[in-house]
């Protein structure tokens, strides 16, 4: 019997940013639909955060660990979700 990997999705924003609104939205469908808890960051909040994914927002990062930038892929976000 295998064991259900559990992932965290979390999505780096900042206000005022309509890509980060869409990338939201497409990461909360395929978060609903695989089961996996996800949240934001604001990255202006945070000045390494900033300092290192500032120019890419948004940012997906699945376990810590950049996934994507910009925008969601959902096929591939649901294949790193259901590894």
């Amino acid at each position: 019997m295998s064991e259900t990997a559990t992932h965290e999705v979390t999505l780096l924003v900042r206000r005022d940013c309509p890509a980060c609104d869409t990338a939201a939205a497409e990461i909360d469908r395929v978060c609903s639909e695989t089961g996996v808890s996800w949240s934001t960051s604001d990255v202006d909040a945070d000045a390494e955060l900033r300092a290192e994914y500032g120019d890419r927002v948004p940012v997906i990062l699945v376990d810590g660990v950049e996934h994507g930038f910009w925008k969601v892929e959902p096929q591939r976000l649901r294949a790193a979700l259901t590894r």
